[in-house]
């Protein structure tokens, strides 16, 4: 495989397990902001903080630029280098001594 589809699996594989992750993370979070998300911990019940909702809408902007930052670093075309063979100039080269 060459890297331009070995780019194209890390894309999708990544844009697949942080989607689903993100798309969660984005529920819980805006359930916590407007106050209708609960907390269980052990046999109580009480309401999630809005501080909890809006740490998880900031996980889930994370989990969703993961995927945009992997295809921009992996498909992008790179600069064609140049030989280090060729002389910088049209200039003759010294002679070795």
């Amino acid at each position: 495989m060459n890297n331009k589809n070995t780019g194209m699996i890390a894309t999708i594989a990544t844009a697949l397990i942080c989607g689903c992750c993100a798309l969660f993370t984005c529920i819980l979070g805006i359930g916590g902001l407007t106050g209708n998300g609960t907390m269980s911990l052990g046999n109580s019940t009480q309401p999630m903080p809005p501080a909890v909702g809006a740490v998880f809408l900031c996980l889930s902007f994370i989990m969703i630029i993961i995927p945009v930052a992997v295809g921009f670093f992996t498909l992008r075309k790179k600069p064609e280098t140049i030989a280090e063979e060729t002389p910088a100039s049209n200039e003759p080269l010294p002679p070795a001594s």
